[in-house]
Formats: structure tokens, C-alpha cells, sequence
């Protein structure tokens, strides 16, 4: 059972409580020395409050969730800043060759394999560790062949709020099989703060650390080029408004409906953990520094919304959250040329990602 009752959110512990398919559903908070909130639940992973000030000391909740375990089952928005995995992103037609044997996964986006299947990490219920006021850890078995994946795979995620407003996941996995894996988390960020509408994202300014993007075809999987963001609407490496090319007669932008593309982000060196990206608002001064150890980040910004209940009394419009899923490139299984998302027996799969709070 949760033991920290959120004083900020409104959030009530007894709405997340469930048994969903023999396992207890619960809600757990994370509170910093400041007074400060995360609030999470084990079904999915599910992210449905982040408490944080603006400029003015105004607590406000900055993520996109629901107030109940039922609507976060039948969110009609199905990957609700929740979870992701096995596989995050997309696999074309669902298939993928590993020692010579080809895999036939769930396609479940249109021809193609996305974010885990119908029943990937969004739609399981973690085993749920809160082992202070500042950590919890939730784990999970994936079994052999599930949704098409070769090996039984433990995964371990771990969320700590520090004193300095940072949300820091760090994900463990292994495997008793070769297998594929690519983990991240589906936050749908509002640093304007969720209201009745939640305000356009468009006038919020972008700073991307990646000099390359991947383009896609017209459904979202990789052309098999690199390319680079200058003389492009994905140029962010100078900030700028997301909405300031968001609509551009583009190809990109229109097969993405507006960003919906992996940035390959600048490294020094593999795996390092360093700066991805800087999102500010400038009415509430708000500010999202992301850092991951992950080469790339898929920026989205949430072209698909349609004005659906969240948390609250508040509504989702289109384009009012922004996700930025620290990750490795889509449909890396089949592009031998991109950063390997294979885990062997005996390897630990490890990342770690950071979302950084501040004001301006």
C-alpha cells in the first residue's frame, strides 16, 4: 500500500487501489524537502502528477495523467506518460531477423510494431518497492514470447525525486536470451501547468542538443538516412519556439503531422550522461532540462491530442504537452548501421534519464 498521502495534487491514493488481473494497483508520491510531489502509479509506470512552482511560487502540475486507476486502464490517449517497452518506438511491418530467425511482433500502428504491443509495459502491473520518501522502484518479468519477443526478460526502473526538482529514471534490465530492448518513458510534459483547456505548447522555446535527425517515411518509420537538422524546421540547437516551424510546408513535418522525429543527440562519447535538451515557458517561467545517457530523443509534440478528460476537470487539446522519450532510433533491429538495441544473456541493459525542473 502507498504510504504518503499527496498534499498537493488532490490526488486521493484510494482511486489507484485495484486488483487488476490478480495484482494490487496503488498509488505512490515522492515528496523532496521542499514539499514538492511525484506521484506514480504500478499500473504502467504512469506519471499522473508533478508538483512544481513557477516564477511566482504558483504550484501547478506539469504532466498529463488521469485521477483514477480506471481511467488510467482506458485512458483513451494509451500511452499517457506511462512506461515503455519492451521495444519503444516503432518496428516496421512488425518483424525483425535475430541469429538468422525472423520474429513476427504485434502491429498495432498502422503496418508497423509500436512501443511494446497492445500489452507492452503501459498495460502491466509493476511489483511496487518505495524505499523512502524520495525513491520508489518498480519490477517486472516480461515472459518468453511475449507480444513476439524472443527471452524472458527481468526489467528494474527507478524513479528518485531529488531536493533539486529532478526526476531521475534509471532502468536495469536482463535477459536469459538474446533479445531487443529499448526502454523509456512517454511523459506528456505541460510545463505551462494542466488546465480547463491545457494552453498550446507552441509559444514554449526549444533547445535541442543534436546536430542530426532520422527522417521517416509516411508512417513514422526510418527512411534509413541521417540527416542534418540545419536549413530544417528541426533545427533547435539555437532556441526557438515549437511552434515556429511546427506547421512548415515540409515533408517531414507533414509525415510527423509536426515533430514526431528521433534527434541523434550530440555525444562525446557512448552512453555518457549529458544535456539533451531545455523546453521554456515564458509566462510561467517554468523551465525542463532533460539529460540522458541515451543516443537519441524522440521529440513529440502530441499531434494527436483531441481535447480528451485528463486529470481533475482538465482537458488535453492538440499540441498541449510536449514528450521528449530519451531512447535508442526506431526500428533499430532492422538498420544494423544504427546503435545496437540487442542484450545478450550475462549483459545488463542500463540507461538513465533526467527531467530537471526550474524557474527563469
Amino acid at each position: 500500500m502507498s504510504t504518503i498521502q499527496p498534499k498537493l495534487s488532490g490526488l486521493k491514493p484510494e482511486d489507484f487501489q485495484k486488483v487488476v488481473k490478480g495484482k494490487k494497483t496503488d498509488l505512490y508520491t515522492l515528496v523532496n524537502k521542499d514539499g514538492y510531489e511525484v506521484s506514480i502509479t504500478n499500473y504502467g509506470g504512469a506519471i499522473v502528477a508533478i508538483m512544481v512552482p513557477d516564477k511566482d511560487g504558483k504550484v501547478a502540475n506539469v504532466i498529463q495523467g488521469h485521477d483514477n486507476i480506471d481511467d488510467v486502464i482506458n485512458s483513451p490517449e494509451t500511452y499517457l506518460s506511462t512506461l515503455i517497452g519492451r521495444f519503444g518506438n516503432r518496428i516496421a511491418k512488425g518483424k525483425f531477423t535475430l541469429n538468422g530467425k525472423e520474429y513476427q511482433l504485434a502491429v498495432n500502428d498502422g503496418p508497423n510494431h509500436l512501443h511494446g504491443g497492445p500489452t507492452g509495459l503501459h498495460a502491466q502491473v509493476f511489483e511496487a518497492f518505495q524505499t523512502g520518501e524520495q525513491n520508489l522502484t518498480l519490477n517486472i518479468i516480461l515472459p518468453y514470447g511475449h507480444e513476439g519477443f524472443t527471452g524472458e526478460v527481468k526489467i528494474s526502473v527507478e524513479f528518485t525525486w531529488t531536493d533539486e526538482n529532478e526526476l531521475i529514471i534509471e532502468y536495469l534490465a536482463s535477459t536469459n536470451k538474446k533479445t531487443v530492448i529499448n526502454l523509456t518513458h512517454h511523459a506528456y510534459f505541460s510545463i505551462q501547468g494542466i488546465a480547463n483547456p491545457t494552453p498550446s505548447i507552441e509559444d514554449q522555446i526549444m533547445e535541442v542538443n543534436g546536430d542530426f535527425f532520422i527522417p521517416v517515411d509516411a508512417t513514422c518509420i526510418p527512411t534509413g538516412e541521417i540527416l542534418k537538422v540545419e536549413g530544417t524546421p528541426f533545427d533547435f540547437r539555437t532556441p526557438k519556439t515549437i511552434g515556429q516551424d511546427i506547421d512548415a510546408d515540409d515533408e517531414q513535418i507533414k509525415n510527423g503531422h509536426g515533430y514526431d522525429h528521433c534527434y541523434v543527440l550530440n555525444k562525446k562519447e557512448v552512453g555518457e550522461l549529458s544535456f539533451a535538451s531545455r523546453i521554456t515557458d515564458p509566462k510561467s517561467g517554468r523551465v525542463l532540462e532533460t539529460y540522458t545517457t541515451e543516443p537519441g530523443m524522440q521529440v513529440y509534440t502530441d499531434n494527436w491530442g483531441s481535447g480528451n478528460p485528463i486529470q481533475q476537470g482538465c482537458t488535453a487539446p492538440r499540441r498541449s504537452a510536449i514528450c521528449l522519450e530519451c531512447q535508442h532510433f526506431p526500428d533499430s533491429p532492422n538498420r544494423p548501421y544504427f546503435p545496437s538495441t540487442v542484450l545478450k544473456p550475462g549483459e545488463k541493459y542500463k540507461q538513465k534519464t533526467i527531467y530537471k525542473f526550474g524557474v527563469q
